[in-house]
């Protein structure tokens, strides 16, 4: 097997196999021409090429979330690099590993007015968990640390990783590979995670106490499911869920913006814990955030393996490192059995009243609106699929329905931005290639990253469906931006662009709804086509914000 003559590229390469990396996703370019050259003759790796770099890096991120694995992202020098970085704070935020190895020119050249080169060491600042400059013509020092960086890769809490390659020209040389037999080395992926302890004294604050758990993204875990059924069957205790969490079950709130719309000032304390944990990622809800500073708990507990992020409430009064499921399971067996309290039946009784008066609503006359678009996408999504949410409104309206018990809920929560949903999607779908993937988008972030469409071979188990508003309509329901005179041009963004054919422009399949304006009969036949790829359901943008106020109206009188 041949391989690249340049002894820092064949060093790299073995550490990637020895870490168990699989999956290198290339944009083409020369300078990184001996890592294209040396991955691509190695039947281990599965190469991709995508060709726009910000595109491959959430291709990328998508890939590392579905198979809970690292993955190389291999770009040219000069801007190139620069594309990766939404991408790259992305999985910062959501913790997941991706390994930028990007090529550049020599350190001599670096400002001198060469072409394709910009200060490319140390680019990504602190959006990084730990980045390396090497040297091909002085690479000792990182021959020497090779193995402590690509195991850092694998430890907790995971995260993005940079490594500036100067590679000096001719860059197409090749050898015989000659390396001893690589063996895969064994991480222990939970050393930083602490053990969990508690004290008497620390203890003595759970009892007797109301006590609210808060799941955030990415908290999916069996053991935790588990444990946190167990936990939530205490009567002080309440836990309140984003379907992106994973963690759903009937017995915990599910809606949480649909919860707290039908509290107000008067009864606040009544559903104010005294000790709130959090656990897990990103929380969706602005509603619970602003509620919980507002009526702040006793007492705030982090659980995360990562700081950053978790003091949610500008009040955290504790940071546990640690196993949430070990920590849930201590306070069950230890603390929470002194205990006369009913805090559940308070946040349960509105819950199902309001479950009780959702289909009163929607059984009124059908209009065209993003409300009933989701409505009709909530009872008509097929079984056991992985389903992708966009940002902004769309991921906020999924939120209103309660998690469906076989779908598995993904979306960019790290930093919520519109720019590569789609890129993701189609990543996880490639990764995933045996199981059906449904991603639903707004038009805004549909068109903004359209160079995913132009993926190859584009998967076939991925369906897309774009809530078209011609324009960003979640300006049209946060406060502020919905009565400003600059509303439709700065905000929302008015556009007379076309989803269908700028989807057409790449060869994707688009259904058509041959007239139909029931939004649920549309997507039964989208869904039972196998050949069609993308539905577009076209909204009132005008309707839209008084149908949500009307929705809310109606439960707070449920």
């Amino acid at each position: 097997m041949e391989i690249s003559n340049k002894a820092v590229v064949q060093k790299i390469i073995e550490e990637c196999l020895n870490f168990g990396v699989k999956h290198i996703v290339f944009s083409p370019g020369s300078r990184n021409a001996p890592f294209a050259i040396s991955f691509d003759q190695n039947p281990i790796f599965k190469t991709h090429v995508i060709h726009d770099e910000r595109s491959a890096a959430f291709y990328a991120l998508g890939i590392a979330q579905t198979l809970q694995e690292p993955v190389v992202l291999c770009c040219t020098s000069g801007s190139a690099i620069s594309n990766y970085f939404p991408a790259i704070s992305e999985s910062f935020y959501r913790e997941q590993p991706l390994l930028v190895l990007s090529a550049d020119r020599p350190k001599r050249l670096i400002n001198k007015g060469h072409g394709q080169t910009i200060m490319q060491d140390g680019l990504f600042g602190k959006h990084i968990k730990q980045s390396a400059s090497i040297e091909e013509v002085n690479p000792d020092s990182f021959m020497e640390t090779a193995h402590s960086f690509f195991q850092e890769l694998s430890t907790l809490p995971l995260g993005p990783m940079h490594l500036n390659v100067h590679l000096e020209e001719p860059l197409y040389g090749l050898e015989k590979w000659k390396a001893e037999a690589v063996r895969k080395r064994v991480v222990d992926v939970n050393k930083n995670i602490k053990a969990f302890q508690l004290n008497q004294e620390e203890l003595l604050k759970f009892s007797n106490k109301k006590i609210l758990v808060l799941c955030g993204q990415g908290s999916q875990h069996v053991s935790l499911k588990r444990t946190l059924i167990d936990f939530n069957k205490n009567s002080n205790v309440v836990v309140l869920n984003e379907n992106t969490s994973g963690l759903n079950d009937p017995s915990f709130v599910n809606c949480i913006d649909r919860a707290l719309n039908s509290i107000d000032n008067k009864s606040a304390k009544r559903y104010t814990p005294d000790i709130i944990i959090t656990i897990g990622g990103a929380i969706v809800s602005k509603k619970i955030k602003a509620f919980f500073i507002k009526n702040a708990p006793k007492y705030h507990i982090a659980i995360h393996p990562k700081e950053i992020g978790t003091d949610l409430f500008l009040r955290r009064d504790a940071y546990y490192n640690c196993n949430a499921s070990d920590f849930l399971s201590f306070l069950n067996k230890k603390a929470t059995l002194l205990n006369t309290l009913n805090f559940k039946a308070s946040w349960n009784q509105v819950d199902f009243q309001i479950k009780d008066s959702l289909s009163s609503y929607f059984n009124k006359q059908s209009n065209h609106t993003d409300l009933h678009a989701f409505n009709a996408l909530y009872h008509t999504l097929p079984e056991n699929c992985t389903l992708h949410l966009g940002n902004s409104s769309i991921v906020r309206y999924m939120q209103l329905f309660d998690p469906i018990k076989d779908i598995q809920y993904e979306c960019n929560r790290g930093t919520s931005g519109i720019d590569g949903c789609t890129s993701t999607a189609v990543g996880c779908a490639i990764a995933s290639p045996n199981r059906q993937h449904i991603f639903i988008s707004g038009d805004i972030s549909f068109i903004y990253d359209s160079n995913a469409l132009w993926i190859s071979p584009f998967p076939r188990n991925l369906k897309m469906i774009v809530i078209d508003n011609k324009g960003g309509g979640i300006f049209k329901i946060i406060d502020g931006s919905k009565t400003s005179k600059q509303l439709e041009r700065y905000f929302e963004a008015k556009h007379e662009a076309d989803a269908s054919s700028i989807a057409r422009g790449f060869g994707i399949n688009v259904y058509e709804a041959n007239q139909s304006h029931d939004y649920q009969e549309q997507l039964i036949n989208f869904f039972q086509d196998e050949h069609a790829q993308l539905l577009v359901l076209e909204t009132d943008s005008t309707e839209n914000p008084t149908d949500l106020h009307l929705f809310f109206k109606h439960l707070k009188n449920a």
